[in-house]
């Protein structure tokens, strides 16, 4: 059993019960656009769950960048959250984290800002040697959401989180291996081979049984109770940050290709 469906900027090819997500938008390095998170979005939406058993997720063959995080030239510049609850890569995150079928993130390249994000939000990652993780809202001055953050916290411990947030350095195939990003750390020759065949092992497994695990787990770690003072204290303070001179500082250096001057103003 094969089929496939192909847009510019993502395919997706099933076969064997598994379902191939290819992220496709070469030209930006794979750049989380409205455009391409739509397309993924769609592309998980349009899966017949009768049909596939299991999802692969992955950039292009030969790219060096399996994604350049959230594409900067989409991001809000007024007073408004670059990151709300219907930003296009929150609802991506949500579309991956609610489907009823096992999400392997299948990582060749370097994986930057929301990227990881969206590739923590799969339920394991296989990588090979070239792969690496950074997430970076801080060289944009970009105030996390607390969403986010109760992702990463629900797959890192909170030392590592503070320092890849607070230096936005990427951490190498090797290290995330031994942090226990990775699941399995494969040689890029065995990758597809190796991804294809953790896959096609859970087909064999009983779907509604998987389905319903994910979803408990999904549960059990997004559901952490917060008081609402503190949730809008938290808010009030992203707020302040978003409504920045350093903000806009942090975009415009970005998109000048220079160096940001922060003032913490």
């Amino acid at each position: 059993m094969s089929s496939a469906m192909q847009s510019d900027i993502l395919t997706v090819e099933i076969k064997n019960r598994v379902a191939t997500l290819t992220l496709n938008n070469v030209a930006k390095r794979n750049a989380l656009s409205a455009a391409l998170l739509d397309a993924l979005i769609t592309g998980l939406n349009g899966l017949d769950t009768g049909e596939v058993r299991a999802v692969i997720l992955r950039a292009a063959p030969g790219l060096s960048v399996w994604s350049a995080g959230h594409d900067i030239k989409e991001l809000p510049r007024g007073h408004e959250d670059p990151l709300g609850y219907s930003d296009p890569l929150e609802r991506a995150l949500r579309a991956i984290r609610e489907l009823p079928l096992p999400v392997i993130a299948m990582v060749h390249g370097s994986v930057w800002g929301g990227a990881l994000d969206l590739v923590l939000s799969c339920d394991m990652i296989v990588a090979d040697e070239t792969a690496s993780f950074a997430i970076t809202p801080v060289n944009l001055g970009l105030p996390y959401n607390t969403t986010g953050l109760l992702h990463f916290m629900g797959r890192l411990p909170m030392n590592l989180i503070k320092e890849m947030f607070f230096t936005a350095a990427p951490l190498k195939a090797a290290e995330a291996e031994r942090w226990h990003i990775v699941n399995h750390l494969v040689p890029s020759g065995e990758l597809d081979s190796f991804t294809m065949a953790l896959a096609e092992g859970m087909t064999t497994k009983a779907p509604l049984a998987m389905a319903i695990i994910k979803e408990q787990l999904r549960v059990l770690a997004d559901y952490q109770p917060i008081a609402a003072q503190v949730f809008e204290r938290i808010q009030d303070m992203r707020r302040r940050v978003y409504e920045s001179a350093d903000f806009q500082e942090g975009i415009n250096a970005f998109l000048e290709k220079r160096a940001a001057i922060f003032t913490g103003k």
